[in-house]
């Protein structure tokens, strides 16, 4: 694939192996991973939530595991998240796996539906993961971060949050992605609520649409049509931090 360039605000256009490499925003670097003294994620009670309230969830990565933005590991997630995220009480709808943490948007039948769905992944992720990176040991770190999205202005957010997030770290850089350019180590080949059709003709992305989707079908309203009362995405949306 074809990467037009580095000047400063130069579209560019990354490829699987681009798309993960050392950045210095967010993602892999070396010595990547929870700095010393970072709050952790609080173990107060879980917050209860209605099954009509579909959730973000985001999972760090142990300090000084390598990267996981990479093909052998993406294709361990999408596999585990087809076989074990698409059921009745606990599904995964999008994600996207970023150098030191993954990022879910999940739809649970409540907290007990929830913390079980994600423990049951965490295990299975784990061991999968591990033996992709060559690996033993501890790999998710603390507890997962749940928040409970009740809004549709909420859930967009999330959406171009987590789908978009290369283009954040990208704006950091002061770099523009091509315009048309769908991170391929999140849900969003398979995403059916951008603007405009996926255009783009790079070979790897025509062969990710080609496979069956890895993530469940949204149930819940405001995950499946609500949020989409404030506008479809663009694929060149820029996420705050």
């Amino acid at each position: 694939m074809k990467k037009s360039g580095g000047r400063r605000g130069e579209a560019v256009q990354l490829t699987l192996d681009q798309a993960r490499k050392p950045t210095g925003h967010g993602g892999w670097r070396p010595g990547a991973g929870r700095p010393r003294g970072r709050k952790t994620v609080s173990h107060d009670a879980r917050e209860a939530f209605a099954a009509r309230y579909p959730l973000h969830v985001t999972w760090r990565i142990a300090e000084g595991v390598r990267s996981l933005r990479r093909e052998a590991v993406l294709d361990v997630v999408r596999a585990k998240l087809a076989g074990h995220a698409r059921g009745d009480a606990f599904r995964v709808v999008e994600f996207n796996v970023l150098g030191n943490h993954l990022h879910l948007v999940v739809e649970a039948s409540g907290k007990e539906a929830l913390r079980h769905g994600l423990q049951g992944l965490a295990v299975r992720l784990v061991r999968a993961i591990n033996k992709a990176l060559g690996r033993k040991g501890e790999l998710l770190t603390g507890r997962y971060h749940a928040r409970v999205l009740r809004t549709p202005r909420e859930v967009r957010n999330v959406l171009r949050y987590v789908l978009l997030n290369a283009r954040h770290h990208a704006a950091e850089r002061g770099q523009t992605l091509a315009r048309d350019w769908v991170d391929p180590y999140s849900s969003g080949p398979w995403f059916d609520g951008w603007r405009a059709p996926i255009r783009s003709d790079a070979p790897w992305l025509e062969r990710l649409r080609r496979r069956e989707r890895p993530t469940a079908m949204s149930r819940t309203w405001l995950l499946a049509t609500g949020w989409r009362r404030h506008g479809l995405l663009a694929f060149d949306e820029v996420p705050g931090g």
